[in-house]
Parts: C-alpha cells; sequence; structure tokens
C-alpha cells in the first residue's frame, strides 16, 4: 500500500504529458506569432507608437476621442515624430498604435497562458520534478523577454527615430531562444537526451547554433535597414566580395553598423548553413534533417525574393515566419540525433 501511494504521483504527472505537451505547444504557437506580429511592428515603423511601458493598465486601448488625443500628444513629444513624422494625422497614429498594443497585448496573453496552467498542473501534482525548474526558467525568460522589449523602445524615445539595433537584434534572439527551448522542453517530456557523441548529432547542433545566429544577424538587417539597399543577387554592388567591408574603425563596428557588411554577412551564413543542411540531410537521410534542409531551401528563396522586391511587407514577414520554421526543424532535428534511447526504457521499466 505504502509503495502504491509513493507511485501516484509519478502516474499522475506521466497521465499529464499529453496535456502538457498540448499547453507548451500553444505557448510556443502564441511565441511564434509574437514574432511575427514584433516583426510587422518593426516593418511599419510601430515600435515606438506607445512611450510608455505600464504592464498593467497598458492592456487597456483607447476608448473614446479624449484618451487618443492624450495618446497621440505624448507620441508627438518622441524624437520619431518631430524628426520624421511631423504632421502625421491621427489616423496615421492609430494604425501605428495598433500593431505595437496588438504585440504588447500577445506578450501579456503568453504570461497568462503560461503562469495559469503551470500553477495548475503544480498544484495538482501534475508535474515531474525534472520539469519544474525548466518551466520556471521558461516564465523568466518571458518576463525578461518583456522587460528587453521596454528597454529596446526606451533607446529610440530620445534623439531616434527608430530603436537601437543592437537591442532589436537582442529582442529577437532572446524571444527565437525562448521558442527554441519550449520546443525542446516539449521534445523532453517523453524523451531524455544525451550530449553529442557522433559527426551528425554534432553536425545537427551546429545547424541549431548557426540558425540562431542568422536569426540574430537578421534582427541587425533589420535594426539597420540592411535589406533597403544592395537589392542585387548574386552580386552585391556589383561584386561577390563587394567593397567597403571595413570601412568604419573600429573594425567590429562594420559588423553591426555598416549596412553594407551586416548584409554581407547575413548572406555569407545563409550559404554557409544551407551547404551544412544539405550535406548533413544526404548524410543522415533522415527525416527531420531533410525537412530542416527542405525549410532551409525555401527560407534562402524568401530572402532573396524579399531583398530583390525592396522588402515588401508580405515577403518580409513571411521570410521572419519561416526562419522560426527552420528554427523548430532544427531543434527537432537535434532532439532526433540526441535521443537517448537507453534512459527511455529504463523510465518505462
Amino acid at each position: 500500500m505504502t509503495d502504491i501511494a509513493q507511485n501516484m504521483p509519478l502516474s499522475r504527472s506521466k497521465a499529464a504529458l499529453p496535456a502538457l505537451g498540448t499547453w507548451l505547444g500553444w505557448v510556443a504557437f502564441m511565441v511564434f506569432l509574437m514574432v511575427i506580429v514584433g516583426g510587422a511592428t518593426r516593418l511599419t515603423n510601430s515600435g515606438l507608437s506607445i512611450t510608455e511601458w505600464d504592464p498593467v493598465f497598458g492592456a487597456i486601448p483607447p476608448l473614446n476621442a479624449t484618451d487618443w488625443n492624450i495618446l497621440f500628444l505624448k507620441y508627438q513629444q518622441s524624437s520619431q515624430y518631430k524628426l520624421q513624422n511631423v504632421g502625421m494625422s491621427l489616423t496615421q497614429f492609430q494604425f501605428i498604435f495598433w500593431w505595437e498594443w496588438a504585440h504588447r497585448l500577445l506578450g501579456r496573453l503568453i504570461g497568462f497562458v503560461f503562469l495559469i496552467p503551470f500553477l495548475y498542473f503544480a498544484v495538482m501534482r501534475k508535474l515531474e520534478l525534472r520539469l519544474v525548474p525548466r518551466l520556471i526558467i521558461l516564465f523568466v525568460l518571458g518576463g525578461l523577454q518583456g522587460a528587453l522589449g521596454w528597454y529596446m523602445v526606451a533607446s529610440g524615445l530620445v534623439n531616434r527615430v527608430d530603436v537601437s539595433q543592437y537591442r532589436l537584434a537582442a529582442h529577437l534572439t532572446l524571444a527565437s531562444a525562448l521558442f527554441a527551448a519550449i520546443i525542446w522542453t516539449i521534445s523532453s517530456l517523453n524523451w531524455r537526451h544525451k550530449f553529442p557523441r557522433n559527426f551528425d548529432a554534432w553536425t545537427a547542433l551546429i545547424l541549431f547554433v548557426l540558425v540562431l545566429l542568422q536569426i540574430a544577424a537578421g534582427g541587425f538587417v533589420a535594426g539597420i535597414d540592411a535589406g533597403q539597399g544592395y537589392n542585387t543577387w548574386p552580386l552585391m554592388d556589383g561584386k561577390y566580395i563587394p567593397d567597403g567591408l571595413s570601412v568604419m574603425q573600429p573594425v567590429w563596428h562594420n559588423l553591426f553598423e555598416n549596412a553594407l557588411t551586416v548584409q554581407f554577412d547575413h548572406r555569407i551564413l545563409a550559404y554557409t548553413i544551407f551547404i551544412i543542411a544539405v550535406l548533413h540531410a544526404v548524410k543522415t537521410f533522415s527525416f527531420t534533417s531533410m525537412l530542416l534542409a527542405y525549410l532551409v531551401f525555401i527560407q534562402a528563396g524568401l530572402g532573396i525574393m524579399t531583398l530583390l522586391m525592396y522588402v515588401p511587407l508580405g515577403f518580409a514577414l513571411a521570410h521572419q515566419a519561416t526562419a522560426m520554421l527552420v528554427l523548430a526543424a532544427a531543434v527537432w532535428n537535434l532532439h532526433k540525433k540526441t535521443i537517448d534511447h537507453a534512459l527511455f526504457f529504463q523510465d518505462i521499466a
């Protein structure tokens, strides 16, 4: 009888794994949407339309003309309005406001959708102890993401017409890392993983790191509008390796502030990921590696089309959405290449 009582929490937590997977899947989907809406916010120059950070009452939108006028007057005090949007109408302001408001509202909803079920599963003892620290870390990362978002917005409210590309890239990278961590947690519900022990597993890990690095590089491209120039392919400014890649001093500034270098690095990373992904798929001939290579191919095509068409909103958002799908595929591929089958069967026993 004592043994049965001791095993009940374990049985209850095992039985809850499908529900946990569904819950975390919805959270991952919402983070995916958050990244897309964030991309639209950036591309429509809407991110600075709300000049204050109010985590609680900021969720309430303007309810009447007076509310709208107050918010519009606050925006008119910003550098973006004074230096770029002088004369903007209230209707035009409302357009950019709703993008930023939706982005912030989605962030708040993600917090609730994560926290409430987490507390329920914890109180009902439906969480395995090994999952609790991971889920707490995910929640903390989500909170940090919100704080980093405001830190990013604050950089554009004084003497700038947009946000710092450094903070934008950090914001995007943390969101992507959070998305990847949620997917990895879902994959860990029924499986345990081992440290990479062979060439294929190491390649899968390298691909994941490169994809995350490429997303960060894309954040810098967006942050300084590097995609608005050099809109040819495969040549760039008439050459495969253009002149002027290191004109800034110190040299490292070129990696983050020189539009030519930032876009060139983004291209080189794309070529590198494409080659490694294809070779990995040919060597392993697994479903996950082939899916990853296929998505990388689509992503490369979307990137080229977005560049050639001078970054239209639809193509740019499709490019960003596919980047997240590539990241998800890279996580899934890494999961498959690092499964510890021995531990899985040990758990069953």
